[in-house]
């Protein structure tokens, strides 16, 4: 949840020749958004620390306000509260679960009731809910998800216009409602995106990237293994969507056409865009698994030995700027590579024993909370972790390029760009032991992902493995053994050095 402080104390400019300023913290009076403020001295401008909204944003769709404005104006009266009635006691999250109970005709009817309840009834993510929820990926995005709804339940009657003008509700306050917008409409900081620390390799030999990289359990990035890819030619949104044609592929809860995913990635503004993200495209369009390659450094594969019963593993991702993938380490305790193929994303990466600011994992890891949006998260999390001990690994992969994902760390990726990208998750022997003591947890069946039979994997997964190479679980036991015990016989000031070494070390 955004802060009032934060909105208090930094500055939010739209992103043209001639900014509109919203300056929380001195001076703002009940001003429309769409009324231009003051300019301020260019030294005030050079020094302040603020935001930039993206030139195509428009003004929050109901007026609503962040609740300092309020605070900065004690004459005014929040038609929140005032239209909520009695309701006015709960918090903004709890009066949107109650409303994310009734149904389309209920939320229209309730919107007749009061200005606040036309507010809260037109919060777009409740109108999401309802088409994901009940239209089963028959629809085409149509501005809004309130719109989509209609025009689907509705496709004889043009709604777009009532849609589209909206009530302006004077004197609403709500940092919740206005945060929601805000984190659609923000730039990404020059300061989110100049922090580059990994290391970057071109041409290396497999042997390297297993000594350096693989065994330490190190990220790195790799740069020229896509040069003979036909996909980095030939993918682009045409190829794709007359390739493709009707094929569903996966988005979010439910699956659509890209020729319509396309259309919907080209209007979306909102906090979390839907992201295509695809296990079975090869398998539905076996085109696109001939038009890319494993790089060389990948290609020890040990999930293979189980054929068809392997877990998902790979998966084709598209997605507008501001999508992505909230924290996350990932599935099975695998290791992964993603490679750009179009765009850019911006990565943060925690080591295993780092559980990054603002996430929450359950004590026996089956669930992982992260209440914010990924914009959200780097407003009101990213700055702590600069003086971290153990700061994360961050980076900017561009197109032609792949990041090598060490299994158990935690990473956060968004889109900077129209994006997409090919990611495979992989064992290999420098992970084996950890995927089957994985496997093997007490409650494995609950975190365990991408197949149907969770309980039996382990032993099906040991046993195909010990068919397949017979004494690699054996050896590779022994070798972790002797590891451990040379480390134990570590002497203690050398332990002292090692703990310095590597301040920073480091699933869509």
């Amino acid at each position: 949840m955004l802060s009032c402080r934060s909105l208090l104390s930094r500055t939010i400019r739209r992103k043209k020749k001639d900014p509109k300023r919203i300056k929380s913290n001195k001076n703002i009076k009940n001003v429309p958004r769409e009324q231009e403020l003051p300019n301020q001295q260019q030294e005030d401008e050079d020094n302040e620390e603020g935001f930039n909204l993206k030139s195509s944003a428009p003004s929050h769709t109901h007026g609503v306000q962040p609740l300092g404005n309020l605070y900065l104006n004690p004459g005014s009266v929040n038609s929140r509260n005032t239209g909520l009635g009695n309701l006015q006691t709960l918090t903004d999250e709890l009066v949107l679960e109650i409303l994310g109970l009734l149904d389309a005709t209920h939320l229209g009817v309730l919107a007749c009731v009061s200005k606040s309840f036309y507010v809260f009834s037109n919060h777009e993510p409740l109108w999401r809910n309802l088409v994901l929820d009940g239209l089963n990926g028959r629809f085409l995005y149509d501005g809004s998800w309130k719109s989509t709804y209609i025009t689907a339940c509705n496709p004889l009657i043009d709604f777009s216009r009532v849609l589209v003008s909206g009530l302006k509700v004077r004197d609403f306050y709500s940092d919740y409602l206005f945060q929601s917008w805000l984190c659609a409409n923000l730039e990404m900081r020059p300061e989110w995106l100049e922090r580059d620390n990994i290391v970057r390799k071109r041409g290396i030999s497999v042997e390297e990237f297993v000594m350096n990289f693989e065994e330490p359990n190190k990220p790195v990035l790799l740069e020229g293994c896509l040069d003979n890819w036909p996909a980095s030619k030939k993918w682009n949104r045409d190829y794709l969507v007359k390739l493709c044609g009707d094929v569903p592929f996966a988005v979010g809860p439910v699956e659509m056409k890209l020729e319509d995913y396309f259309k919907y990635s080209d209007q979306v503004r909102e906090e979390r865009p839907l992201y295509l993200f695809d296990p079975k495209f090869a398998e539905k369009v076996p085109v696109l698994g001939s038009e890319y390659e494993v790089p060389v450094y990948f290609r020890e594969d040990l999930f293979s030995v189980l054929g068809k019963e392997r877990p998902d593993y790979r998966w084709i991702i598209i997605g507008p700027a501001g999508s992505g993938s909230s924290f996350h380490i990932d599935p099975n305790s695998t290791s992964a590579w993603n490679a750009v193929i179009k765009g850019s994303k911006k990565w943060v990466l925690f080591p295993p024993d780092v559980v990054p600011p603002g996430v929450h994992p359950s004590p026996d890891g089956a669930e992982v909370a992260c209440p914010v949006s990924i914009i959200e998260w780097f407003m009101n999390f990213y700055g702590a972790s600069k003086n971290w001990k153990k700061r994360p690994i961050e980076c900017i992969c561009k197109a032609g390029e792949v990041i090598f994902v060490p299994n158990g760390w935690w990473h956060l990726v968004i889109n900077l760009e129209d994006s997409i990208a090919i990611t495979q998750n992989y064992v290999s022997r420098r992970n084996l032991l950890n995927v089957l003591d994985f496997l093997k947890k007490p409650n494995a069946s609950e975190l365990v992902s991408g197949t149907k039979d969770r309980i039996n994997l382990h032993d099906k997964f040991k046993n195909a493995i010990e068919a397949s190479f017979p004494g690699t679980i054996e050896e590779l036991t022994l070798k972790a053994e002797e590891k451990q015990a040379q480390q134990k016989k570590v002497s203690f000031w050398d332990s002292v050095t090692d703990s310095k070494v590597g301040g920073f070390k480091f699933s869509f």
